[in-house]
């Protein structure tokens, strides 16, 4: 049996909203992390938190220097 539907919308709590936030995060970067090693794809993930701090994943240095550059350059647009 799998887990009900949640309804998407912005957590008004501040404390469970940072508890989730840290939590899918988490689960995030796990799955980015198992999606290269299964697939043997390079990925990378940049997340920035409400108050601006970055958390980052990259299966290879060549892929996070890609993100890098794009990011250096403006070759896409994050917002």
């Amino acid at each position: 049996m799998g887990r009900g539907k949640i309804s998407i919308k912005r957590i008004d709590n501040t404390s469970s909203r940072q508890v989730t936030f840290s939590k899918r995060r988490k689960g995030l970067l796990k799955k980015a992390k198992e999606l290269a090693i299964l697939c043997d794809a390079e990925v990378s993930l940049v997340v920035f938190s409400s108050t601006g701090r970055l958390y980052e994943f990259a299966s290879s240095s060549m892929a996070l220097n890609g993100l890098v550059i794009s990011r250096k350059y403006d070759l896409f647009d994050l917002y």
